[in-house]
């Protein structure tokens, strides 16, 4: 066994205070067979940790019931009033009205809030949630309902209260309080096969571990399949949610031939860079491409043309989802899936074929 991987071996000693229940670092490493060092590694970077070693020691957590220090301080003082999010991007505005509205309402409740992103991987999303739950927080925002399995069971563990917001599933498991992408998009690609088009064209968001461009994707498919329309793979373009990126995916799509008559994006900003990229092209919108986004961004009402697009609900399933914790941080139980509308704004950007 190498000397850094030594059982026991004599670590930060802040580290090895004890949690709430006295359970130690070191006890985690005696379980796991690793060293303190490693463990306090995997904590704090646990993408630093070899995958056998790191499974040992996320056993040994659950195990035994470990809790960081900051975490059990706040647990023996019974509340720190924070509250953290996760989102998955702070680059731009998709989750910047949702997140001011949960804010509002919890510091009415007297909390303060703690948001970390983790640019849409899961992984990195379960590294800030343990700094955040080692800061003692109180509760959790989650985006999405695609998340690491070990979250969910870490969050489970400690009885921290969470849900997720900006989507909405009947079937799952989880709390969420959200709109249906499914039927978002089904509103989206349909609007467009109302208005008489055929050739189509797809800039969605990456779909790996992102349930609602996957869900969105889905819908648009299942619209168009609906009434005899099909998408070659050529049709289907993938792109961050940056202009940039789809500028050059929407110049991928006008170089088709036959040409797209409509375009359905996975977002507003997507929506953006498809307009900005036919304004350079010298193709017309709407008269010769229709463009639909999905959000309904501030921005999007004062565009030229106005852009079509599905408004979503952001500070209403904000304010919901702060509600939520707040409740079961008082003792109730209340509902744990809520559904929201998330309706087509028709605009300028989209117009018969």
């Amino acid at each position: 066994m190498a000397r850094d991987e030594k059982v026991g071996a004599p670590g930060n000693k802040r580290l090895r205070k004890p949690a709430a229940n006295g359970v130690t670092l070191q006890h985690v490493a005696e379980r796991a067979g690793v060293s303190t060092a490693t463990v306090s590694r995997y904590l704090s970077r646990p993408d630093q940790v070899r995958q056998a070693r790191r499974a040992r020691i996320e056993q040994a957590v659950a195990d035994l019931g470990y809790i960081p220090h900051g975490a059990a301080r706040a647990l023996a003082s019974s509340r720190t009033q924070t509250i953290g999010a996760i989102v998955p991007t702070l680059d731009n505005a998709i989750f910047a009205q949702g997140i001011h509205a949960f804010q509002r309402r919890l510091q009415e409740a007297g909390y303060t809030l703690f948001i970390a992103s983790h640019g849409y991987s899961l992984l990195e999303e379960r590294i800030q949630a343990e700094t955040l739950l080692a800061r003692g927080v109180d509760g959790m925002l989650l985006i999405g309902l695609d998340h690491d399995p070990g979250l969910y069971r870490r969050l489970d563990k400690l009885g921290t209260p969470y849900v997720s917001a900006w989507s909405y599933d009947r079937r799952a498991e989880r709390p969420c309080i959200g709109f249906d992408n499914h039927k978002a998009a089904l509103a989206q690609a349909g609007h467009l096969l109302d208005l008489g088009h055929r050739r189509f064209g797809v800039l969605a968001g990456v779909i790996r571990d992102n349930d609602r461009a996957r869900d969105r994707l889905e819908g648009v498919r299942t619209a168009l399949n609906a009434r005899g329309v099909a998408l070659t793979p050529a049709q289907v373009q993938e792109c961050p949610y940056e202009l940039g990126a789809s500028r050059a995916a929407a110049k991928r799509l006008l170089a088709l031939d036959p040409r797209p008559t409509a375009i359905v994006c996975g977002n507003d900003v997507i929506a953006y860079g498809a307009l900005l990229e036919c304004q350079a092209s010298g193709v017309d919108v709407p008269a010769e491409i229709s463009i639909v986004g999905f959000d309904d961004l501030p921005l999007s009402e004062h565009l030229q043309p106005a852009l079509t697009t599905v408004h979503v609900p952001s500070e209403t399933m904000g304010r919901k989802a702060a509600e939520f914790l707040l409740a079961r941080l008082g003792g109730e139980d209340p509902p744990d899936k809520v559904e929201l509308a998330a309706n087509l704004i028709l605009r300028a950007s989209t117009a018969p074929r």
